[in-house]
């Protein structure tokens, strides 16, 4: 029996060779209706388009280079891996993840950049890069995006949740039900990285000074539980050796506001009573454990990346052709800006906006039984 080809899924299905090659390789150019009809013909066919010859054809590699600075398998990367690849999957991309967790791992990888043979785009996930490594990045000439990133400088797009408006709408909870000695517990880490989950110690602080200026008399207490050396024991010690106790415990994450809250039990320690607490993420177990916190949806943060990602992808492939059909210095001129990543120019081009480009959605304040009015 011989193999179906590609002109017999166009005869099949009414359509033209290149409306079928583009259902596979450019479903963006290619209505939903049209690509529904041409994919449910080649799957009754048994056809499949040659991943190889697409990529030739097209110049792209169909892969995605994700870059993490922690392992996948933690809430936030694999929630993330999770929306990018709802969206980047039928769009034909797969998606190569790359974690970098210490500096000699980060310094050998933008050494040997791996991803420079064979990835249409680069995603950063909490992954701050220092300006040389953007730069690095940038010679690649395909598009750069962050998700949850302090630095965005040198980024093509980026979709980062706004961590200090957050926290401080955690804190001024707190504040509102009458607490006034308040303690703020974060995983502290001996590394040259920057997170974004950081910037939540600056929302907590202007929270707690805007009370201040407002005639509140409100203290504050910074307990740092170092990632490396237990950091749940280390915060149950510090928090428990402190005096005056604090009424409100304000921490960075669930994951270790969840595992403190479980334990303060076993030190005479109730809560909401004695310590009104407040999480950050409402991950996994942060509901079973009855944790106030402020929720944040990486799913969608993944699949606004995997969009913007998507559309940087295609603007670039049309500036460059566009570029190919003029002539001479302008031609030249055309198709150094399509390929040289810069963000003004992808923008100009395509006609997205600053704000298309460069999303900060707020996390939500989600009331559970650990927060109540201080006791008297």
């Amino acid at each position: 029996m011989s193999q179906t080809t590609i002109q017999d899924v166009a005869r099949e299905a009414g359509v033209s060779v290149s409306t079928v090659s583009r259902s596979f390789t450019r479903p963006d150019l290619v209505s939903d209706r049209t690509r529904t009809k041409v994919l449910a013909v080649a799957h009754r066919l048994d056809f499949r388009l040659s991943r190889s010859a697409a990529a030739l054809k097209s110049g792209r590699s169909f892969r995605i280079a994700l870059l993490l600075p922690s392992p996948i398998t933690n809430w936030f990367n694999v929630t993330v891996f999770s929306g990018l690849n709802s969206v980047l999957q039928p769009a034909g991309y797969d998606i190569s993840v790359f974690s970098i967790a210490t500096w000699e791992e980060r310094r050998r990888f933008f050494t040997s950049m791996p991803v420079r043979r064979n990835a249409d785009a680069v995603i950063l996930c909490s992954f701050n890069a220092v300006p040389d490594e953007i730069t690095e990045l940038r010679d690649m000439g395909v598009p750069v995006v962050g998700i949850n990133t302090s630095q965005k400088a040198g980024l093509d797009a980026d979709v980062s949740l706004d961590d200090v408006t957050s926290e401080r709408l955690a804190v001024k909870h707190l504040i509102g039900l009458g607490h006034r000695r308040l303690a703020f517990i974060y995983t502290s880490h001996d590394t040259p990285f920057e997170f974004s989950a950081d910037d939540r110690q600056v929302g907590f602080s202007q929270a707690v000074e805007e009370a201040r200026k407002n005639g509140m008399d409100v203290t504050d207490t910074m307990i740092a539980c170092p990632y490396e050396e237990d950091p749940v024991n280390a915060a149950l010690g510090k928090l428990l050796a402190l005096s005056p106790q604090p009424t409100a415990l304000v921490f960075q994450t669930d994951d270790l506001a969840v595992p403190v809250l479980l334990r303060l039990g076993r030190y005479n320690k109730r809560v909401p009573q004695d310590y009104s607490v407040v999480g950050f993420d409402d991950s996994t177990y942060a509901a079973d454990a009855g944790l106030t916190t402020m929720r944040q949806d990486p799913a969608d943060l993944g699949r606004q990346a995997a969009q913007m990602t998507l559309g940087l992808i295609r603007d670039a492939g049309h500036d460059a052709h566009d570029a190919a059909a003029h002539s001479g210095e302008q031609a030249r001129d055309a198709a150094q800006q399509a390929m040289a990543g810069q963000p003004e120019g992808r923008a100009a081009e395509s006609g997205l906006s600053e704000s298309d480009l460069f999303v900060s959605p707020t996390a939500r304040l989600i009331l559970r039984s650990s927060t109540a009015p201080i006791s008297a």
